[in-house]
Formats: structure tokens, sequence, C-alpha cells
């Protein structure tokens, strides 16, 4: 299984611009609208049903909240989003286009702007989750 990983991450890395790398901990449900520049970091820890969209970045941070974020179950990451550092973000959190997060988001969010700003909102992210496992 893990060469096929291997295989299937260079290919997406060369067709699409993806950086998927097989040490990332990927939950079931993942989905890339508009697959094109998406980075994972390896290190990355993501829960079932997560949508990403085009230039979406997980990445780690080596100042502030030092580390790799961990990202819960029903999460949208908009175009051209950054989720970056040791931060959690919650179960059911939609990260608007164009957001940058470096700070722990809770369950139910939409996190908007750079900095984000945290709004706390029922079944944030129902609408855009196409892909539920």
């Amino acid at each position: 299984m893990k060469y096929v990983v291997r295989v299937l991450n260079r290919v997406l890395a060369k067709k699409q611009t993806i950086d998927l790398p097989p040490t990332a901990k990927i939950g079931p449900g993942l989905l890339f609208l508009h697959p094109h520049a998406i980075t994972i970091n390896s290190k990355a820890v993501v829960g079932k049903n997560l949508t990403m969209l085009k230039g979406a970045t997980i990445g780690n941070s080596k100042t502030g909240k030092v580390g790799t974020p961990v990202i819960g179950d029903n999460c949208y990451i908009g175009l051209n989003a950054t989720v970056v550092g040791g931060v959690t973000i919650g179960n059911d959190v939609l990260i608007a286009s164009n957001t940058f997060v470096n700070c722990d988001v809770p369950d139910g969010a939409i996190v908007l702007g750079s900095p984000g700003v945290i709004h706390l909102r029922d079944k944030a992210s129902e609408k855009y989750i196409v892909n539920a496992i």
C-alpha cells in the first residue's frame, strides 16, 4: 500500500502540483476541488471528510505555535487558505478563501480573513462537505 501511495504522490505532484506525502495521517473522505497547488505537511493529522480547494496549504511553523496542524472531521479549507503551526482545528469548521489560520479553532466555526477571525456557527461546514463518508 505504501508503494501505491508513493506512486500516486509522484503523479499528483507532477500533474496537479499536489503535495500529499504518504506520512501524513489523513482520514477517509478527502476531496480536492479544483486540484492544483495543494500542500499537506508530512506530519499533518486530518480527520474524515476534509475538502480542500486550489492553493490551500496545511503546513508547519517553526515560530509561534510550533508544530503541524491537527484538523478534525468535516472541515472545509477554501481557495488559497493557509493553516500553519501546532494548532487544533475542531470538527465542522469552514475556513474561508484567502484566510490565514495560526490559532486553535473550536468546533462549529467559520474562520475569515488574515489573520483569521473566528465566528461560531452551528453546522458551519455542512453545505460544503459533499464527500461525506
